[in-house]
């Protein structure tokens, strides 16, 4: 893929993501949410530029310090989605405020490591990104469905005759 279309692809990704992670909705505990995670990696990984053959060293360390603030920013991501059970028993999610300060704080750590990087001379792929966003959505979503699945179960309700 070349650059601007994994450039497209993530900024698609993000788009619905956070859009839709701000709406309340119904969690599915038992959906598979490593998939989309799992093609974006895919797709990163295949990328033989994801790490700059000219500065090998400094461009893993800056991919692998890019991956080290993606998994701390999907894991507070996790934890600032509400989640609630709804009469049904059915487990709600919505994003908060704080949903979006990990958002922002996680383009903010990845605008300065590619800061970084332009300043090192570092040729940075956009696989990269996809990378980072393929982990942030894993790691969002493992912490998400573990917690949705310490919830209290719903009270029962009774039946009406």
């Amino acid at each position: 893929m070349t650059a601007l279309a994994n450039l497209l692809v993530i900024a698609v990704v993000a788009v619905l993501v956070v859009r839709r992670q701000m709406r309340a909705q119904r969690l599915d505990t038992d959906r598979r949410f490593w998939v989309l995670p799992l093609v974006l990696g895919a797709l990163a990984l295949r990328d033989p530029q994801i790490v700059d053959h000219r500065h090998a060293a400094l461009s893993a360390v800056l991919l692998a310090a890019g991956l080290v603030a993606v998994l701390g920013t999907g894991t507070a991501w996790g934890w600032t989605v509400r989640l609630w059970r709804a009469e049904d028993g059915s487990v709600m999610a919505k994003g908060t405020r704080a949903t979006v300060a990990a958002w922002i704080g996680m383009i903010v750590v990845r605008t300065g490591l590619y800061g970084i990087g332009a300043a090192s001379h570092v040729h940075q792929s956009g696989s990269s990104l996809m990378l980072g966003m393929a982990v942030l959505l894993l790691v969002r979503s493992f912490v998400v469905n573990w917690r949705a699945r310490a919830l209290e179960p719903a009270p029962p309700v009774a039946a009406v005759h």
